[in-house]
């Protein structure tokens, strides 16, 4: 026969059970750990972040350009945008892609004539047969294609034409840094075999995200060699440089020539020999032989006075026979007190 709980039991046990309740409800939940990403010393990074951030605000600008292009190719609502701006190694950007991806290279031109790796385009093959797709007249939104398809030959040839306008755009966005000459040179049909980047070069990877309508979207990859930036910031540098050296140049020669153009126009010059204030009475009773008192001491310093403003002292003399002012010193003036 099952065991009866006296009523003090009963108590002992709903008193427990508030306890625990209770005990439950004061303990804290313990606040989630920040993770940090882990820095490769072994790799150190070599791009600040403000280069990263400039070339954000680039790419930014190239994405804005893509889509009205894309929108004009292809006739349809597209959106273009830059998801991220990462470092990393060549190689791990070439593990990424499928041995039936395809790559497209684009041969740059700087203006020091350098010796530069092409800049590497990837678009997604989900995304490029959509873009096919559309360029031959279909909706673009039935394409069927895993990690395992093999562009065609006539593919292939609408390939190059579609990343050759994604490609030429490159110079116009890069125009406010720097003049370079960007164009299509060719696809490489297996990436794996590719070797004008170095494997273990450092490359910063440009991650594009095109929505093409409303039912398809797909990733753009453009990846810079290290090569290239290195040489593309040594151009901005100097030619920030030369541009700061050029501007104090062209300041000393405008304010040399805005004195040239303006030393010829003529100004009044004033001497005033002193200032007495007179009553309405006085000055209506005036008449010739009158003597007005300057107060101020026979041998006192006269005032020279240009364009209304006072700018020198001088000592009133006798020069050809004509009343002359000596100009003694400097009379100093607060740039507050000269009127504009």
């Amino acid at each position: 026969m099952a065991d009866v709980l006296s009523q003090s039991q009963i108590d002992a046990l709903l008193n427990s059970m508030q306890n625990t309740e209770t005990e439950e409800s004061s303990i804290q939940k313990p606040e989630p750990q920040k993770k940090y990403r882990k820095y490769d010393f072994y790799s150190p990074k070599k791009y600040t972040k403000d280069k990263l951030k400039m070339l954000q605000s680039i790419y930014d600008n190239y994405s804005r350009i893509a889509t009205s292009l894309i929108n004009g190719l292809f006739h349809v609502a597209s959106e273009v945008e830059v998801i991220g701006v990462e470092e990393q190694r060549f190689y791990e950007f070439g593990n990424a892609l499928n041995e039936t991806d395809i790559i497209a290279l684009a041969k740059v031109g700087l203006q020091d004539h350098s010796k530069n790796p092409p800049m590497v385009f990837h678009i997604a093959p989900l995304l490029m047969s959509s873009m096919i797709d559309r360029l031959l007249g279909g909706m673009g939104i039935d394409t069927q294609v895993d990690g395992s398809y093999t562009y065609t030959d006539i593919e292939i040839a609408l390939y190059e034409n579609i990343i050759t306008h994604l490609i030429n755009i490159t110079k116009d966005v890069w125009s406010s840094y720097i003049h370079m000459q960007v164009g299509f040179d060719r696809v490489e049909e297996n990436p794996s075999m590719f070797q004008g980047i170095s494997v273990d070069e450092t490359v910063v990877i440009v991650m594009l995200k095109i929505s093409l309508g409303d039912h398809m979207d797909g990733a753009m990859n453009i990846c810079l060699p290290g090569t290239l930036l290195f040489n593309i910031f040594d151009i901005i540098e100097k030619t920030k440089h030369l541009a700061d050296k050029d501007s104090e140049n062209a300041h000393r020669d405008n304010r040399e020539e805005i004195l040239e153009s303006i030393k010829e126009s003529e100004m009044e010059v004033m001497a005033q020999l002193g200032v007495a204030r007179l009553n309405l009475d006085d000055v209506f009773n005036l008449h010739v032989g009158d003597v007005i008192d300057l107060n101020k001491p026979q041998d006192s310093p006269v005032s020279l006075h240009i364009a209304g403003q006072q700018w020198f002292e001088g000592k009133l003399g006798v020069h050809n026979k004509n009343i002359a002012v000596k100009i003694e010193e400097r009379t100093d003036i607060r740039k507050s007190d000269i009127a504009v």
